[in-house]
């Protein structure tokens, strides 16, 4: 048998769906943000990212960039080991400590990514649960997914955000363990939860609640803890996860929870269990972020006015946006080689890059370019997209949307 036929015959079929993923080699500029290299075979271009999940640049911020290398040139790179050997260093027990001071809760378990925390501990805490039903928001990340496949426990989905439907499955297992699953944030659709009514109904139906924040965390609340916070809900969620990746600029994720949960979680998850720590000069950059976060407003307050004002200037421009009160900007094309076409265009011609989000990320149909503004896109930058958008709208024969419609 020929292996290398059949990945290539798997690779044709992405191809032929226009699902192949391309992926642009850039490196940021540090002291430059929002400003990266792009490096094509024809050679290094500077270019303006408008797509990256360093959501308030924390990632370049001085506080960070000291902690991490302070802590290097003391303790070296890596944790030297698993958790349970060697693996527990100073500067990740006190992150811990810092996660669950943000969250309001009595213990946290750091994990390698924000992928690993959902797999890990949606898996972990429902196999713990005798006859759990888990039941799930149809637009949960794949990371819930496959937290909730790898439990093996029987699972409802419930359309999503529909408070009546999650009610209509809660009701009907009245005497059975339930973990409800959801995220605050969601980041294709910058849509939000029904926090509070969704805690409401778990309160009533006697279910446990897992909160997925990653989208949310460092953004909003008044310390940044997220959504639930900002709802003043926090303290009704049983589990919250988040994630260092994104708003605090680092990388790990994670589970806050009660001091018996995360104990389980952290004796009983394999992917907790059988990797490497996450290394010391990390754990320490992901503290300071977080503990500047919890002080400054300010990162928040610009990057949430520069989102305003995107919005406002390309619903002013008739460019098809889906409405959201969040810093997620989906800008829609609807046709997943366009959409590649729409990106290709805007890179090469503009200096721009977002990247084309398709199916399976997004169902078919609803392909689209996920615009992330940062506290440093200016106005001039916004202005600048504004027209270079309208550019290959107008080149590729996309659909625009009137502005009146659009503000509606």
């Amino acid at each position: 048998m020929k292996y290398d036929d059949l990945f290539s015959q798997s690779l044709k079929r992405l191809h032929d769906e226009q699902r192949y993923r391309v992926f642009i080699e850039i490196e940021r500029i540090a002291g430059e943000c929002p400003f990266a290299v792009w490096k094509p075979p024809s050679g290094p271009r500077k270019v303006v990212m408008w797509c990256s999940n360093d959501y308030l640049g924390m990632s370049r911020h001085p506080k960070v960039i000291e902690a991490l290398t302070e802590t290097a040139r003391r303790t070296g790179i890596g944790a030297g080991g698993t958790r349970n050997i060697a693996g527990t260093n100073s500067p990740l027990v006190e992150l811990e400590y810092e996660l669950a001071d943000l969250h309001g809760k009595e213990a946290a378990l750091l994990f390698t990514s924000g992928y690993v925390s959902n797999q890990a501990g949606i898996s972990t805490i429902a196999r713990l649960i005798p006859d759990c039903l888990i039941l799930s928001d149809e637009l949960n990340h794949n990371s819930m997914i496959e937290g909730v496949r790898q439990s093996g426990v029987e699972r409802k989905i419930w359309r999503h955000n529909d408070v009546a439907a999650l009610e209509h499955l809660l009701a009907a297992e009245p005497s059975r363990p339930k973990l409800i699953l959801f995220e605050s944030l969601y980041s294709m659709d910058g849509d939000t939860a029904p926090i509070n009514r969704i805690c409401e109904l778990a309160e009533r139906y006697d279910a446990m609640t897992y909160c997925d924040e990653v989208h949310a965390v460092g953004m909003y609340g008044p310390r940044g803890a997220g959504t639930a916070a900002q709802d003043g809900a926090m303290h009704r969620i049983d589990v919250i996860e988040g994630t260092l990746a994104k708003a605090f600029g680092c990388l790990g994720g994670y589970i806050t929870g009660s001091r018996s949960l995360v104990d389980a979680v952290r004796s009983h998850a394999p992917g907790f269990i059988f990797t490497t720590a996450l290394a010391p000069p990390l754990c320490a950059a992901a503290t300071a972020a977080i503990r500047h976060l919890k002080t400054s407003d300010l990162e928040r307050r610009r990057q949430q006015a520069n989102a305003a004002r995107l919005k406002q200037v390309l619903v002013s421009a008739g460019l098809p946006i889906l409405p959201t009160n969040t810093h997620i900007v989906p800008l829609m094309v609807g046709d997943p080689r366009l959409c590649k076409a729409a990106s290709d265009l805007l890179l090469d011609d503009h200096g721009i890059y977002i990247q084309p989000i398709n199916y399976p990320t997004v169902a078919k149909g609803t392909e689209r370019l996920r615009i992330t503004p940062t506290p440093y896109h200016d106005d001039v930058l916004i202005d600048q997209l504004r027209d270079a958008l309208v550019d290959v709208w107008e080149r590729l024969n996309l659909d625009f949307v009137l502005a009146s419609v659009a503000a509606e």
